[in-house]
């Protein structure tokens, strides 16, 4: 319980979710190329690093409004990873393995304080290294370098009648490095990383920085965020709690109750990557386990889940709802004539058939993607036609730069809900195209973003 009477052990579990992601990744060895390239979110490296790598930062910030009684308290936890370099003497396998230690450092703001010059503390965290016998005969020794930095935490008033301000976290890295680092996995064991904040209020509450009330919505565009994003973290729903983390969440996040454990993968798609666990090698899950003590625990837990926790990840329905009635369907703003919302329960029309699908190509003959045609620049545009791909500026997936001026040919003329026509298009330089076409996977665009191509695929 923190000082605020509010129990933060939800919050620390979602905490730790932010505090591990992409700790170790699938598959869970050393060897594996994409575990080499770790410790990405919320790294606040030593400033002589930082100096270097104008990629890099010491300072993290976050801001948010607090609206208060005249007397609040705040307490502010400040969250992250130790980096733990682990070797092998004599030197054997794979070499160094960086493990982490968690650290915190935790501090209250009272009144006068916060309505005040502000508080600003300075903490250490020390070095050290300890040597035990390795399962491969050796001796592990575990490396920690000694860290120093500074949290200060200050208001800023909001004008107004309100008793609200901006409150500001600032952490820095201070650790002084000699000689600098000028490789960035040389200058990890001295970064903070995964750095976030967990703050309760007291006399007071937090408002939300992505639902903010009319009057609080100039204060929180004011907010600076460095390398953070502050979220109401109440796990009942309340703005006693906020957490800022260097992963963007939404307000009062939560885990799911299905996931047995963590996975340190960013996608965190349990069933998935439970499966693909299982299915690696007797050798494979051994090196797993010799890689780190949480991966090992990792391989021993997805090991040990019965069927009906493997069920459980299949897919969940969290609640039932009423389906809205035909007359909804007139009305899309869910309005009736007296203003109050059209019925859920209202029954269906009389040619209603829960067996016929939404959209079923017998029954409605009026569709028919494989003859279907569209104009487009002039010329009709049907299933065989070629087409130039022109990705339009609204599509937000990176991998559609790659498609840009790639020739497609059209595999159906399709209608959205909207009765909006769109194509279904495979790239006729990929090698797998046959296949694809015949599991169905095509690239989807709308008519404004293709070209005709004339015959022959040119221009």
């Amino acid at each position: 319980m923190t000082d605020s009477g509010v129990s933060l052990d939800a919050v620390r579990r979602v905490a730790d979710a932010v505090l591990y992601e992409g700790y170790i990744l699938y598959p869970y060895r050393a060897s594996s190329q994409k575990n080499h390239s770790r410790w990405q979110f919320g790294v606040v490296m030593a400033p002589g690093y930082a100096a270097v790598d104008p990629s890099e930062t010491s300072v993290t910030q976050s801001e948010w409004v607090l609206e208060h009684s005249g007397q609040p308290a705040v307490q502010v936890i400040v969250r992250f990873l130790q980096v733990q370099r682990r070797s092998t003497v004599p030197l054997q396998g794979t070499g160094s393995w960086d493990e982490a230690v968690e650290r915190e450092i935790e501090f209250t703001a009272g009144p006068e304080e916060l309505l005040g010059p502000g508080l600003v503390r300075e903490f250490s965290v020390p070095g050290g290294e300890d040597r035990e016998p390795s399962p491969d005969a050796g001796i592990a020794v575990r490396r920690r370098e000694p860290l120093a930095g500074l949290v200060s935490i200050r208001t800023i008033p909001v004008p107004g009648p309100w008793r609200a301000v901006r409150l500001q976290v600032r952490v820095e890295n201070r650790t002084a490095a000699e000689p600098a680092p000028v490789v960035r996995d040389d200058a990890l064991p001295t970064a903070l990383v995964a750095a976030h904040v967990i703050a309760t209020v007291s006399g007071g509450a937090f408002i939300s920085m992505t639902d903010p009330p009319e009057w609080a919505k100039p204060a929180v565009a004011d907010c600076q965020n460095t390398g953070v994003w502050p979220v109401l973290a109440d796990p009942e729903g309340g703005r006693q709690v906020m957490l800022a983390s260097p992963i963007i969440l939404y307000d009062h996040p939560e885990l799911a109750p299905e996931s047995p454990g963590e996975l340190y993968d960013v996608t965190e798609i349990d069933e998935i990557l439970t499966l693909r666990t299982l299915a690696l090698s007797d050798e494979e899950k051994a090196e797993a386990r010799a890689t780190d003590p949480r991966a090992a625990a990792l391989i021993d837990r997805v090991e040990s889940l019965d069927a009906e926790t493997m069920e459980r990840l299949h897919g969940t329905i969290r609640s039932l709802r009423p389906v809205a009635s035909a007359a909804a369907e007139s009305d899309p703003f869910g309005l009736d004539a007296f203003g109050t919302g059209s019925d859920p329960f209202a029954p269906r029309p009389a040619d209603y058939d829960p067996s016929v699908p939404w959209w079923d190509p017998e029954a409605d003959a009026s569709v028919s993607p494989d003859t279907d045609s569209v104009l487009i620049a002039g010329q009709p545009v049907a299933r065989g036609s070629l087409v130039r791909l022109r990705p339009g500026a609204r599509r937000s997936d990176a991998q559609d730069m790659f498609l840009i001026g790639r020739t497609a040919e059209v595999q159906a003329v399709l209608l959205d809900v909207d009765d909006q026509p769109y194509l279904a298009v495979s790239l006729v330089d990929d090698p797998d195209q046959d296949l694809r076409i015949a599991h169905g996977r095509f690239l989807y665009f709308m008519p404004d973003e293709v070209e005709p191509c004339q015959a022959g695929g040119s221009e």
